[in-house]
Parts: structure tokens; sequence; C-alpha cells
């Protein structure tokens, strides 16, 4: 008899490409991005006192975003364990939005889904489950081994609800299912929101600028993020679409960003910025990579 799609595991698609498909290969991995000059500098500490509610993290290969989103991952680590870790992904094959209930495989193992959450989502919402647009998508499944890493004394209670976020939906509104869900299930989430910022370079068919790039594409990209951690996702879209900014997860991020002010949080905070360039040396193409927290707490904890 076939497997139900809710009883089957999304296997991974690019473990041994984006990050190590070993498992203590990917543990070293990780905690290089953690170690590295663009990192966090230090694991998260075994004290859960902070508040994060929603969070922005980028989804390159780890050798390139991975220090970058050690920064997100050790507050998310120093927060307490939630109910359930929302999965914000964008659909690089422009399919529509999805919800997916099956559970998730990576090298650390498999991730659960909270079938009860994204069933509430759904009744709740205009976003429906539907397993094809996550397929062959990668942008929430890069998310997952540092989500294990982070929580590795947790993992048995680590739940996620992955879910695609495309234009076929507003994102406000798909904002406020989810936080309806939480409610009705009385669960507590946290928000992840998975997208990298400005592409750059012929290859990308965006090069706006030819000279001093550095500056401009910092320009650029921290334009928007200040718009992110004001809560103000309506400009933030504006913006990408006045500028023509290829941040391929804006629409995930607009709807994280809409989940972090209906959950509490004031304004977020941009914890590390650089691009690809920056480690590689060469601006021709670069790539932009931001961490971005949101707190409830009035001070956010972490130095950039």
């Amino acid at each position: 008899m076939p497997q139900s799609i809710s009883s089957m595991i999304r296997k991974p698609i690019v473990a041994g490409q984006f990050y190590e498909a070993d498992f203590e290969l990917l543990e070293k991995q990780l905690q290089r991005c953690f170690s590295h000059r663009k990192g966090a500098g230090g694991l998260p500490v075994k004290k859960r006192d902070r508040q994060v509610v929603a969070a922005v993290a980028p989804h390159a290969g780890y050798p390139f975003s991975g220090p970058c989103a050690s920064w997100v991952y050790k507050a998310v680590g120093e927060t307490k364990l939630p109910d359930v870790y929302v999965m914000l992904g964008v659909s690089h094959n422009g399919l529509p939005s999805a919800i997916s209930i099956q559970d998730w495989q990576t090298p650390f193992g498999t991730v659960q889904t909270d079938k009860e959450f994204a069933r509430a989502v759904e009744q709740n919402s205009n976003l429906k489950v539907d397993e094809r647009p996550h397929r062959m998508e990668h942008s929430i499944e890069v998310q997952l081994p540092f989500l294990q890493f982070v929580n590795r004394d947790y993992l048995q209670n680590l739940r996620i609800c992955p879910i695609i976020i495309s234009e076929d939906i507003p994102f406000d509104e798909a904002a406020r299912g989810i936080v309806k869900a939480s409610k009705m299930t009385g669960k507590r989430i946290l928000v992840i929101a998975s997208s990298d910022f400005t592409h750059y370079g012929v290859s990308y068919g965006y090069t706006p600028f030819a000279d001093n790039v550095k500056e401009k594409l910092y320009g650029l990209d921290k334009g928007a993020a200040e718009l992110i951690a004001k809560l103000d996702a309506y400009r933030f879209l504006e913006y990408v679409d006045d500028k023509g900014a290829t941040i391929c997860g804006k629409h995930p991020v607009a709807a994280a960003v809409e989940c972090a002010k209906l959950l509490g949080a004031k304004k977020g905070r941009l914890l590390q910025y650089y691009t690809s360039a920056d480690l590689m040396g060469d601006y021709a193409t670069a790539v932009g990579y931001a961490g971005i927290v949101f707190e409830k707490t009035a001070d956010v904890k972490g130095e950039q």
C-alpha cells in the first residue's frame, strides 16, 4: 500500500552541495560558521532568556552565508524552545504558496512537522497543504541543520511548520492566519523567514551600478534592512520593487515582519550583514546576506 503524503519524509536535496551530508562533517562545518570572522563568535549559551519571536536568515551555501546565519541561530538558540518553528521559504521555481506536513530529513536526523498546527494555519488562511512546491526547493531545508544544531538538547521536542510564501497570496493574510493558528492551538511560535538579499551581477541580470559596487550594494541592502527593522513590511516591498532589488525571499520576509508585529515585537535588529564578494574578493558577482531578529523586549542583545 503506498504511503500517504503525511507519512512520507521529505528527503534533503542540497545535502553535499549547500552543506555537508555527513553528520560529523556537518557538525564541524556549523561550528566553523559560528567561529568564522564573520560569525557570531560563539555557540548559544545554555541560558534561554531571550525572547525572539521572528527572524530573517540567509539560505546560500554554508561557506558563504553560514557565518551570517550563525548570528540568527545564536539568538534563536538562546530563546526558550517554542512549540513550533514556523519556517517561511521562497519558491525559486515560481511555484505557489504551500504548507508542508511531511517530516523533513537532514544529516542530523528527522525533524517532525506539527501537523495539528499546519492544519490550523490552513483553516485560518488561504494557505493550503501541498508538498509539490517543497520537493525541489532548498530555502527551508538549508535552515534546518542550524535549527537542529542550536536545539541539540531538545531534538525530541523540536517541531516545525514549513510554509512557502509566494506572491499568489497576500503576505499579511498569511501572517494573520499563522498567528491565528497559534492562538487557536495554544502553541507558542517562532517565525523564521529564509531569504538572501540583493543578487548583483550579469549572471543575475542585475547591474544597476558599475562603480563603487560594494558601497552601493551595502547601501541598497541596508535600506531594505532598515525598513524590515522598523516592521514596515509594506514599505519594504515598495522599496524592493522601486529599486528592482533582487531579494529573492521578499514575500516570506514581509510575512515574517507582519508576524513579528502581531506577536508583540516593536522593532528588529540587524545582527550581521556582508556579501559573498566580501569573502571572495570579486564584486563582479555578489549576493548580500543579512541576519535579522525581532524580540519582544525593548533591547535586543548581541553586537554586530
